[in-house]
């Protein structure tokens, strides 16, 4: 876990940062919390929207990059469950906006080779932003070079309870044996299924937690936390969260064995 950026290599410029990546130890999937939208806006004597506005721009740039390597997914938190409880105005706002990205930015993902996937209580959005979503994930199912995942009215322990509830349906049902039960089995009714769990992590603004997000799928990830706001985290802050990525040890819990003395001794 990393509070802060790669350290030694702030100076440098976006080139030379791209430079020093390994291509071939990139992760395979990154998962991102959004952070600190609405104080930008306000630091700026913006409305709080203006910073969900501004934080777009972020999400293109991201998932731009995420092409140009190579990364196969991208799962950003846009929405919690807890978010339902904000003002109603500042809700109906980040709706009309899912909407409008939606809408402006269908094309785009389809040129991209971009599916869009949408996990949480989605059923739960309002019904114009609900067409929205399902319109995009049917005319972009077809595609691989990234998948999108948007967590929306999402929470990490709810997703665990529905995945657990239909589970017991289908043992209910006959469908599967409770002895055959195991974690790669839960795993398949996730909402997440057919992912890699994330490899990285990043939380923008500051925030040194992971507020209920993919609670099942970090068992392993490695977390970079930044006190940079999602409208500023750009190209040149992603590559020093993969850099910084890149000098961790993924142990999984093994032990890495000592390296052996020369033959002779000291």
């Amino acid at each position: 876990m990393t509070k802060g950026t790669a350290t030694g290599i702030e100076h440098l410029t976006e080139a030379e940062l791209l430079s020093l990546l390994d291509l071939e130890q990139l992760p395979k999937h990154i998962a991102i919390i959004m952070d600190g939208n609405g104080r930008w806006a306000e630091i700026r004597g913006f409305p709080r929207i203006a910073g969900h506005q501004e934080g777009i721009k972020s999400v293109r740039e991201i998932m731009t990059l995420c092409g140009e390597l190579g990364i196969g997914a991208l799962t950003i938190y846009a929405f919690s469950q807890e978010n339902w409880k904000r003002p109603v105005p500042e809700i109906n706002a980040l709706m009309m906006l899912l909407e409008h990205y939606l809408q402006s930015e269908m094309d785009a993902l389809i040129e991209k080779g971009v599916r869009f996937r949408a996990i949480g209580r989605v059923n739960t959005l309002p019904p114009s932003a609900l067409q929205w979503v399902r319109r995009a994930e049917r005319e972009t199912l077809h595609l691989d070079k990234l998948t999108l995942t948007v967590a929306l009215s999402y929470g990490g322990r709810s997703e665990i309870v529905d995945a657990v509830r239909r589970l017991a349906e289908d043992c209910t049902k006959g469908l599967v044996q409770t002895e055959a039960i195991d974690e790669t089995l839960l795993e398949g009714y996730l909402s997440t299924q057919g992912l890699p769990d994330p490899d990285l992590l990043i939380r923008t603004s500051g925030e040194a937690r992971i507020s209920n997000f993919l609670l099942w799928q970090l068992a392993y990830t490695e977390m970079y936390f930044t006190p940079t706001l999602w409208p500023d985290f750009r190209r040149r802050d992603a590559l020093l969260a993969l850099l910084d990525f890149q000098r961790r040890e993924r142990r999984f819990g093994r032990v890495t064995p000592p390296t052996p003395f020369p033959s002779g001794g000291l």
